[in-house]
């Protein structure tokens, strides 16, 4: 079903403003976004398909230690988006493109710090031993695809920010915080996966 899922047609992708429409007003005219590459990463386990996520390392500047899927920025040398999640994966997570069976994209998202996501789905051989590089993965963790996807573990957050308060999607799965951008991702693969069920 999972599959069927990611080749259904668009949602028309989300972003950080979603839930906080009167933040886009602040944006300066012209702002352009960097474009990112993330890979959602499935395998199959005897309990049932997990996604491979990682928690960022402590040390880094940006985006610290919170949960994320494998991914970055799209560099000049990679051939597109597709290139640069299997690329980031490989470097953050030691998972080789040859590894990976790609389903197909899904729906992108815009992030308030000026990034255009594409997501994209794959399996990976359940031989796969994950190899984080330790500068930028302190972990890589699995969470079951049936928790991510069921609408009764996505919460509604929020954080205050410049004395505003700022809402975003998460899902607390035991003792990882997953939210934001990542959170969304999923929440819109979900989004596909009940159109589905209910056609």
């Amino acid at each position: 079903m999972i599959i069927e899922a990611v080749r259904t047609p668009s949602q028309g992708g989300s972003s950080d403003f979603d839930l906080n429409p009167d933040a886009k007003l602040l944006l300066p005219p012209g702002r352009k976004l960097r474009p990112a590459a993330v890979l959602c990463p499935l395998i199959e386990r005897r309990q049932g398909v997990q996604v491979i996520l990682t928690r960022r390392a402590t040390a880094l500047r940006h985006h610290a230690g919170q949960v994320a899927f494998p991914g970055g920025k799209v560099d000049p040398t990679d051939a597109g988006p597709l290139d640069a999640a299997l690329r980031e994966a490989h470097e953050e997570i030691g998972l080789a493109p040859e590894e990976v069976e790609i389903i197909g994209p899904i729906d992108g998202h815009e992030t308030v710090t000026g990034f255009a996501i594409s997501p994209f789905v794959g399996f990976v051989a359940e031989s796969f031993v994950p190899v984080p590089e330790a500068g930028e993965v302190e972990e890589v963790f699995e969470v079951p695809l049936d928790f991510l996807m069921d609408p009764a573990n996505h919460r509604r957050g929020h954080r205050i920010q410049d004395g505003n308060r700022r809402y975003f999607y998460e899902m607390p799965f035991r003792q990882h915080y997953i939210w934001g951008a990542t959170a969304r991702i999923l929440k819109g693969l979900s989004l596909r996966l009940g159109a589905l069920e209910r056609a």
